[in-house]
């Protein structure tokens, strides 16, 4: 399975730490992500549309983005028409992304989760499964056809 990841600063170790996580369970990554400690600040969209774009094309099963608050890249991310980005920051938010949404990018909030919790929410989006059910009719009336 190949999984699109991409930060800004913000989200540089959280992203090494999901990274060697996900490689060691057999993953095939590819990183969008800016990568350089030195301080500098950098534009999220740069780093986000890459690897979302991956995803709406079909060449990732999933993306993980991730800034400061999770909220820019989710929203750069819910641009794109087959990419269905849900913002989350605990495993309950994680379960219901997956179950409920059919959430294919997760994006993650760098200054609020503690890279303590960052695994568990990626282990929990990895081995949930869309429920399908009633919330298929749902997920079928998100894309706007203008």
């Amino acid at each position: 399975m190949i999984i699109s990841i991409g930060s800004d600063h913000t989200g540089i170790d959280h992203k090494c730490l999901i990274k060697n996580f996900l490689k060691k369970k057999g993953y095939k990554i590819m990183d969008f992500g800016f990568n350089e400690r030195n301080g500098k600040k950098v534009d999220y969209p740069d780093f986000i549309h890459p690897t979302v774009k991956y995803v709406n094309d079909g060449i990732a099963h999933f993306g993980i983005v991730i800034c400061g608050t999770g909220n820019g890249a989710a929203m750069i991310a819910n641009k794109y028409k087959r990419i269905r980005a849900a913002l989350v920051w605990n495993k309950e938010i994680t379960v219901l992304a997956r179950k409920h949404n059919d959430a294919n990018v997760i994006s993650l909030p760098a200054r609020f989760i503690k890279k303590s919790k960052i695994l568990e929410i990626i282990k929990i989006f990895f081995i949930t499964n869309f429920d399908e059910g009633r919330h298929r009719k749902r997920i079928d009336k998100i894309p706007i056809n203008s």
